[in-house]
């Protein structure tokens, strides 16, 4: 039998190794659906950041909401160490010891009823369309293969096929298709337009309480509320994709809960995993999970031991560390500051709880300078579709640490207006 030598990541070798060298090695070797910006990190503490070099940034990312509990969370470290070393996947196939204590704790925190387990957010959101497209044909009497799913313009739910068909950005569906059909979307904001597109063939509405992909986009007050009385009058399900805004991000545990709305389904991601493992999950009412049997649906490692454990120790630090509290204080502070920016280059700013966006005014990419500014200052941010700066830090961020970020914020305006009057 042939002998192979596995080429991997020496780790002598790998200290010589430049910034430069490792971006050239990804650029080589990875495909490129990913245009990062030019750091490489290489370790994390709480909101801090560190690259190979040892300079340390301040993350005000948080990896869209993934790192929300900060990086490297001791407890939730040591909960991750703790069940690796006693059971890591063993497949639904059997019970583990970790998954209904996950369960129960979800209803709980949500209202709903039952739990479906997955991985990442897209999964979840394909979970939850199949169930609401089985619901639609089983329960609601919609003639097989004819179930329709309303979405709304600007939404981001994933980048499956079923996601991207759904999507109103040219770039993401350019070159994938053919997509699946029964898909379509109404604009964001209007419940009105929603009354209008829904036919007897619609299972569910499918929205975002605050669109983050689309640049921190609010709805109108109100919105939301009226969206589920529409969806409860036309018997349509109503399932929020709470994977960016959820666990305690916008000031609530669901950004839904702002207008005591309750949705037939709820999708989790992101921060549930606490940052260390993909964890996510569909939590519906039994209504719509009665829709599924043995053999309808799975997930080789949804629901693992490990990824429910670290679940539960995530939501435990949201609750005992009152984060989400936090976040709408210290996220109703940071709004007003950064309103109070006072700058040409703002056309606006908005958000809820630790979750903003300043969109900055002028070309198609004006905001990607204000992040390169901010780069080299030492704090990490990231632009939406060139026009909308993402601030979302971890919400247990130190004050002083925010306070500073947005002086140097500040400054990065200031420097650009006279970029600015200098060309002019």
């Amino acid at each position: 039998m042939a002998t192979s030598t596995r080429v991997g990541r020496d780790p002598a070798s790998a200290m010589s190794e430049t910034a430069a060298d490792l971006i050239g090695r990804e650029r080589t070797f990875g495909a490129r659906n990913y245009d990062p910006l030019p750091v490489v990190l290489a370790r994390g503490e709480g909101s801090w950041l560190a690259d190979v070099d040892g300079r340390r940034y301040l993350d005000l990312m948080s990896a869209y909401s993934a790192v929300s509990f900060g990086h490297g969370h001791p407890r939730i470290v040591g909960a991750l160490i703790a069940q690796a070393q006693q059971l890591g996947v063993t497949s639904r196939a059997y019970h583990n010891d970790e998954l209904p204590f996950l369960f129960e704790r979800l209803t709980q925190l949500t209202g709903l009823d039952r739990v479906l387990p997955a991985n990442g957010g897209a999964e979840a959101v394909e979970t939850a369309i199949k169930a609401a497209r089985k619901w639609g044909h089983k329960i609601k009497g919609i003639a097989d293969g004819r179930a329709e799913i309303i979405g709304c313009h600007g939404n981001f739910h994933g980048r499956t096929i079923t996601a991207t068909a759904l999507s109103t950005e040219p770039q993401y569906r350019d070159g994938f298709g053919p997509f699946p059909t029964g898909l379509s979307t109404v604009p964001y904001g209007d419940a009105d337009a929603l009354a209008k597109a829904i036919t007897p063939r619609t299972a569910a509405f499918l929205v975002e309480p605050i669109q983050g992909e689309a640049g921190i986009v609010l709805p109108p007050p109100g919105y939301l509320a009226r969206c589920l009385q529409i969806c409860r009058e036309r018997h349509v399900l109503m399932i929020v994709d709470e994977v960016q805004t959820g666990l305690g991000r916008t000031g609530r545990f669901l950004a839904c809960q702002h207008e005591d709305v309750k949705p037939d389904g709820v999708i989790l991601g992101k921060a549930l995993g606490g940052g260390l493992l993909p964890v996510s999950a569909f939590v519906a009412t039994n209504d719509v999970m009665q829709v599924f049997h043995p053999g309808d649906h799975g997930s080789t490692f949804g629901g693992n031991p490990l990824a429910a454990a670290v679940a539960m120790a995530a939501l435990d630090v949201l609750q005992d560390e009152h984060l989400i509290e936090r976040s709408a204080e210290l996220g109703a502070w940071l709004l007003g500051e950064l309103q109070d920016l006072r700058s040409d280059l703002v056309r606006d700013v908005r958000g809820r709880g630790l979750f903003v966006g300043i969109e900055v005014a002028g070309e198609k990419n004006a905001a990607r300078p204000v992040v390169d500014r901010l780069l080299a200052r030492g704090i990490l941010s990231k632009d939406t579709h060139g026009t909308v700066v993402r601030i979302a830090p971890p919400l247990n961020i130190p004050r002083d640490d925010l306070e500073w970020a947005v002086g140097e914020i500040r400054a990065v305006f200031r420097e650009l207006e006279r970029d600015v009057k200098r060309a002019a």
